[in-house]
């Protein structure tokens, strides 16, 4: 398998001149894909933007699929972990929470995912989701410990939740500012808060490749 061996000293500033951009999958559902925006909007687009405005040689691949489960991503990430890749950004699981599926399912299908990619050598950035608090504490302290769980246990990159850009709002309702009117996806200046969040983090993830 292709790996790209980074040499010299990275920064959030720039990388050191490298033979081959890092290759990095985003496996994720709508919030990935872009449901709802001009491809030029959607996160991987912008995200891709982002990194190229820092200096970072990185090259994103779009692998959202809109309305995939935790089981979905399992299904399908042996052929998104191609030869080329280096990297992935795993955000899934809130198509989980709306169907209110079992959190052992999904932490069951989570593990596959992280196994695949420790199987490849494949570095992970692991994007965490939290349960609301309609299906009870039970429910959610199962749901939320999910990722810190597995990203501790695979010793991969933990960004707590893809909505953490719009989540340091004074006023909650604010948010609203940054969603589409279903409430449940970000608008391209959503996109582009979550974008500068969780930026420095993709950054850290190709640093990671060895």
């Amino acid at each position: 398998m292709r790996k790209v061996l980074l040499s010299g000293v990275f920064s959030l500033c720039g990388f050191a001149a490298t033979a081959e951009p890092v290759v990095i999958a985003a496996l994720g559902d709508s919030l990935t894909q872009g449901y709802g925006l001009l491809p030029e909007q959607g996160f991987v687009a912008q995200m891709q933007r982002w990194l190229d405005a820092h200096g970072a040689d990185v090259r994103l691949i779009n692998a959202g699929v809109s309305g995939d489960t935790t089981a979905g991503g399992a299904a399908r990430v042996a052929w998104t972990l191609t030869p080329d890749v280096d990297g992935m950004i795993v955000a899934l699981g809130g198509n989980d929470l709306l169907r209110g599926l079992d959190p052992a399912m999904s932490r069951g299908n989570l593990t596959q995912i992280m196994e695949a990619a420790k199987s490849s050598d494949v570095a992970v950035l692991l994007v965490g989701m939290q349960a609301p608090g309609n299906f009870g504490a039970e429910y959610k302290a199962e749901f939320d410990t999910i990722y810190p769980d597995l990203a501790g246990q695979y010793q991969s990159l933990f960004f707590p939740s893809f909505f953490e850009g719009l989540s340091d709002e004074p006023d909650p309702a604010a948010v609203r500012n940054w969603m589409q009117h279903d409430g449940i996806h970000p608008n391209p200046e959503g996109i582009a808060r979550i974008v500068t969040a969780m930026g420095p983090h993709v950054i850290e993830l190709a640093q990671s490749v060895r």
